[in-house]
């Protein structure tokens, strides 16, 4: 799980990356909708690391 969330990571900062050479090529549509699809990878990452009430992360509940 630790591999999949870190390239999902990865892949949010090469999506944010992309989105910022295409807002500079003027194709604003394409380079919102990989600043959003970046947003959205990001948060999952972060629904699944962030500690909840009980301070125990999801993912480290799916480990057992």
């Amino acid at each position: 799980m630790a591999t999949v969330l870190s390239i999902l990571v990865l892949a949010a900062i090469a999506l944010l990356l992309g989105g910022a050479m295409m807002w500079r090529k003027g194709d604003r549509k394409r380079a919102m909708l990989m600043v959003m699809l970046a947003m959205i990878a990001a948060i999952n990452v972060a629904i699944w690391t962030l500690p909840d009430a009980s301070g125990e992360a999801p993912v480290a509940k799916q480990v057992r």
